[in-house]
């Protein structure tokens, strides 16, 4: 598993056929998720105007209000932003501005945890899964996740730590780790999962992955999913060959990418998840 809604990473699944496998030609940032502390994260994907956990997060608020889940699980958490932002009251486009700037380049990583446990505080019980053992450790110490694991599940099974904490998860969220996870994880954590027919899940996959075979999976389980309408920018190419890879891979998908990838951004869609009898 890669830790991925964000830009791409060493390891990345290629794309397929002749011209290689979705996301091969994505942008390399690595690095940024070996930090102790969220800050090069920020501000790496600031320059490219990510966005996706922002335009989120409304949708998230939503279906927590309609699932009201025991516990949320994050797949491909990072450092916990996506927590950050649905515990805070603020301006979600203004929340993450907090690990840029002079105040946080003077700060200590453990004063940067220190300020999340005191502003991010709250009853919301979100718990994380990612490949990187130094965003999951951010993420615990500063309270954004209530728990968290750095486990691969596209190629072994959970641990028993991460299978008795996802137990009783009732809501399943992720900003883009679709095409990094796959089906293998999603099989792993509704077989950990002790009501995976009540289960909820909002996902957003970018417009380069196939999201089928996993509404297949869910399907099987009793669930029923549902793509929103329109799209949602993640963010700003790195560079010509990433655009036109990116473009490449909707056109054989049969997507239309005029107005989107063609401009210059990622685009994803949100597909939401629900009981069979939910309303």
């Amino acid at each position: 598993m890669s830790r991925l809604g964000e830009p791409g990473r060493s390891g990345e699944p290629g794309r397929s056929g002749d011209h290689g496998r979705p996301g091969e030609h994505k942008a390399d940032f690595s690095d940024i998720y070996a930090r102790p502390d969220p800050r090069a994260y920020v501000s790496t994907l600031k320059r490219f105007e990510y966005q996706i956990p922002q335009r989120a997060t409304p949708i998230f608020r939503e279906v927590i209000g309609a699932a009201r889940p025991a516990r949320v699980l994050d797949v491909c958490c990072s450092y916990g932003i996506n927590s950050a932002l649905l515990k805070s009251s603020g301006d979600p486009r203004e929340v993450l501005d907090r690990y840029t700037g002079p105040s946080a380049e003077r700060s200590s990583t453990a004063e940067l945890a220190a300020a999340d446990r005191r502003d991010f505080a709250g009853d919301l019980d979100i718990v994380g899964l990612d490949v990187s053992e130094p965003a999951i450790a951010y993420g615990r110490s500063a309270g954004l996740l209530t728990d968290g694991w750095a486990e691969n599940l596209e190629t072994t099974d959970p641990s028993p730590e991460l299978a008795k904490g996802i137990a009783d998860t009732g809501l399943i969220i992720s900003t883009g780790g679709v095409g990094y996870v796959g089906l293998p994880t999603f099989e792993r954590l509704l077989a950990a999962i002790n009501r995976p027919d009540e289960l909820w899940l909002a996902i957003f996959v970018l417009r380069v992955f196939d999201y089928s075979a996993i509404t297949e999976l869910l399907a099987d389980h009793g669930l029923t999913t549902e793509r929103l309408p329109g799209t949602y920018p993640q963010r700003r190419f790195a560079d010509d060959t990433e655009q036109q890879a990116a473009i490449h891979d909707v056109q054989r998908r049969g997507l239309d990418p005029e107005g989107l990838e063609a401009d210059g951004w990622y685009h994803a869609h949100c597909y939401l998840t629900r009981p069979r009898n939910a309303g």
